[in-house]
């Protein structure tokens, strides 16, 4: 049983994630998430604490903005596109139990008082902006920390956000380039 609540987009994710895991779930009803719904997200979680997960997709990552620009102490869980999609359809509903364990246990909170410990120089250093391989090794990196997919702006943004160390990104960006040497 997971303690937090999970907040999804619909009927079909609440389906995938009862198949993963013992938890309670709330749906937003995809856009259509109204003031009610939020004051039932809030009220979770200044009770239990929640988690969005949300489609790897812009409505899912609308839907995210939406409830954690008026809810603090929000979890965030990421599924990797890629680990989601079934014939070009992108969802949650798509993820295997074992995708849906994996991003659960990797949810992280939002830091409100971020340190803003990595710079648009450390983006050029590590070659996350400014190359054609960029936004593959975004991508990658992204996956591997469980922090989605992203542009490199809300890259840098969600390092800094959600507590990433420069330990943590080296051994992600290590085991990425590893990936890369041996797929040649």
């Amino acid at each position: 049983m997971i303690k937090e609540i999970i907040v999804v987009e619909g009927k079909d994710d609440i389906s995938a994630v009862k198949r993963a895991v013992d938890a309670e779930i709330i749906s937003t009803s995809g856009l259509g998430l109204t003031q009610k719904t939020i004051d039932i997200i809030k009220k979770a979680s200044e009770s239990r604490g929640v988690i969005i997960l949300t489609d790897p997709d812009f409505p899912g990552k609308k839907i995210r903005n939406m409830i954690s620009s008026q809810i603090e102490n929000c979890k965030h869980a990421f599924i990797p596109r890629a680990k989601a999609n079934n014939k070009g359809n992108i969802g949650v509903e798509n993820a295997s139990p074992e995708v849906i364990r994996e991003a659960l246990e990797n949810a992280r909170a939002q830091i409100v008082d971020s340190r803003g410990e990595f710079t648009n120089e450390d983006m050029i250093y590590y070659s996350l902006v400014g190359n054609d391989n960029a936004s593959k090794r975004r991508s990658k990196l992204g996956d591997e920390l469980g922090i989605g997919y992203c542009s490199a702006k809300q890259f840098l943004k969600r390092l800094n956000n959600y507590g990433i160390s420069r330990d943590e990104l080296e051994a992600a960006i290590e085991k990425y380039l590893n990936e890369e040497e041996s797929d040649i």
